[in-house]
């Protein structure tokens, strides 16, 4: 491998040309929630897939973004609809979350949903909707960067489903609660930098 060195276990690696098999592997040691994205095609038939590159870019105004691959079917949807729904999954959607990664004829003829904003599919069970009106859309390499304004946001109670390093992660339910209970308002807001 050009301008790489090998490394031991436990070593950094130093690399001027970094390969797609590196960088997901350095990326996924980063934990995130799991979301299902879904919008309308243009037949309007709902259309969705799992998706882990979902964050929040703006309070005001309210803005999120999430990434996906350009080769990938809900790339048309997403950049040429009027809009999509991120829907945070529960700790016990795992099945959700794996059906919608997955190629199949109809998803939504087994998952539980309801009709959002513009008939996009909103997730039953799902912790949190996000809708959102598409804002804009920019060039990432080999992926498309979707901002949404958030037009309409729903929320429950309960455990994320968590994920990394390519497995769903089990955290214990007391732990988790405690973890919450514990944690100081608006901490990341209230930093220094």
């Amino acid at each position: 491998m050009s301008g790489s060195a090998e490394a031991t276990a436990g070593e950094a690696v130093r690399t001027t040309d970094v390969t797609p098999e590196q960088l997901r592997e350095a990326v996924g040691r980063f934990a995130t929630g799991v979301t299902v994205v879904t919008a309308l095609d243009l037949q309007a038939k709902p259309v969705g897939c799992t998706v882990s590159a979902f964050s929040s870019l703006s309070l005001r105004p309210p803005l999120v973004l999430v990434c996906i691959d350009t080769r990938r079917f809900m790339h048309g949807p997403l950049t040429s609809g009027p809009g999509f729904a991120v829907n945070v999954l529960a700790a016990d959607q795992r099945a959700t979350a794996l059906r919608f990664a997955t190629p199949a004829a109809d998803k939504f003829a087994t998952t539980p949903h309801h009709p959002g904003r513009s008939g996009i599919p909103l997730l039953d069970g799902a912790l949190a909707h996000v809708q959102c009106d598409l804002h804009a859309v920019h060039e990432g390499g080999d992926h498309a960067i979707i901002v949404g304004r958030v037009s309409d946001v729903r929320t429950t109670a309960g455990e994320p489903l968590l994920y990394a390093q390519g497995a769903f992660l089990d955290v214990d339910h007391r732990a988790w609660e405690h973890a919450a209970a514990a944690a100081p308002p608006e901490w990341l807001l209230s930093a220094a930098w």
